[in-house]
């Protein structure tokens, strides 16, 4: 069996790439003819669209599916926006990302990982419509599967998720040695910064690595053991964004199964979170720790929070009141029930910076879970 794709961090100093020009506004599209309804809406050129998927759940926290346009009210920075496209429980084809973390504190609860995320995705994928593609994650971040519908190989993915056997080897595997980073890149090609053994260079992939340059620069917290960490998760979540996520349409979403900690990533968790804000794609926070390892506190359960609040996901918390199973099921009902809400946003076409968006239902008692906001494209010269 062929070597398994892997994002590697090594320590090259051309790993930056500028955030700048190469980045897509992540909510705003693009549209010549809108429909005001209905899921059968096209977008083209010439008009810029924001596109916004929200879930509506009561009091009881129980979802709502049965509200109309008229229903929704959509303000961005404080001015009320009007809404030009809607549709609920749209066909649009779904894109996910299973990011597992494989640090040595998730041994104990990989086996249930494994085992319930298969049972989710074989529920919830569509055959020749939905794709899905794992990485984990621990001393480095690792493709385990690229994006594919197959099931066959995804569970072949998911029985290699695996602790690393000792934590002593984290310093080869950062710097170029270990699971075959080198600076060469594996087969060659590639992103600046960035190898890929097993074939993955040959595809050619847009990326470019970590924001903050060589050296520590933004990309490495002070005092952070860089390479040498063991638990990557914000570099898991911003190259699954990046370099994933970012190309693709439609409905997009990321699946953290984690403890919360971050050991060693070159990113900080704000460049984790605008980059899967930049790709326009939710990220649900399962925090999965275990007990016995004294590891994923309030800090991890915080900072899970706060990530899936700034990306429109959700954040669950598994205990013995909630099981992952059960987990999985609401993360099912939520993709399946959004709302698809686009607007003409009526800031200036150059105004590039974060806009934040808040969108509300008139029926009072009803709670709106979206995105807080969006980095738009920038101008395209004419």
């Amino acid at each position: 069996m062929p070597a398994p794709n892997r994002f590697i961090l090594d320590n090259r100093r051309n790993f930056l790439r500028s955030l700048g020009g190469a980045w897509l506004g992540a909510l705003a599209l693009s549209a010549q003819e809108l429909s005001v309804q209905g899921p059968g809406a096209t977008f083209s050129s010439d008009v810029r669209v924001v596109q916004v998927l929200a879930n509506v759940r009561d009091k009881k926290g129980k979802v709502v599916t049965a509200l109309g346009q008229d229903d929704f009210i959509v303000n961005e920075d404080g001015r009320t926006q009007q809404i030009r496209y809607f549709s609920h429980e749209t066909d649009l084809p779904l894109t996910l990302g299973l990011l597992v973390d494989t640090s040595l504190s998730q041994r104990r609860l990989l086996n249930d990982e494994r085992s319930a995320s298969f049972r989710f995705l074989d529920k919830v994928l569509r055959a020749g419509m939905d794709k899905t593609f794992v990485l984990h994650f621990d001393f480095e971040a690792e493709l385990l599967q690229d994006l594919t519908d197959s099931r066959v190989a995804l569970q072949r993915a998911l029985d290699q998720l695996q602790t690393p056997p000792m934590p002593e080897g984290a310093a080869g595997r950062g710097s170029g040695g270990g699971r075959g980073g080198g600076s060469g890149g594996g087969n060659g090609g590639g992103f600046p910064g960035i190898g890929f053994p097993g074939g993955m260079g040959g595809r050619g992939r847009r990326g470019g690595g970590y924001p903050g340059g060589g050296g520590r620069g933004r990309g490495q917290a002070p005092g952070r053991p860089g390479s040498n960490g063991g638990t990557t998760m914000y570099d898991a979540i911003y190259l699954a964004s990046d370099e994933i996520m970012r190309p693709q349409t439609g409905r997009k979403a990321l699946i953290l199964l984690t403890d919360g900690d971050d050991h060693g990533s070159r990113t900080f968790l704000n460049d984790a979170i605008e980059s899967a804000q930049r790709s326009d794609c939710l990220v649900y926070s399962i925090l999965f720790a275990d007990d016995q390892a004294g590891r994923g506190g309030n800090n991890g359960k915080r900072v899970l929070e706060q990530i899936s609040r700034e990306t429109g996901g959700s954040f669950f918390e598994v205990s013995k009141k909630l099981s992952i199973d059960a987990i999985y099921d609401r993360i099912q009902e939520e993709l399946r029930s959004q709302y698809n809400i686009g607007y003409n946003s009526d800031a200036p076409p150059n105004a590039t910076a974060y806009r934040t968006v808040k969108v509300a239902v008139r029926q009072p008692g009803m709670t709106v879970q979206t995105r807080e906001g969006y980095y738009p494209a920038k101008p395209v010269a004419k």
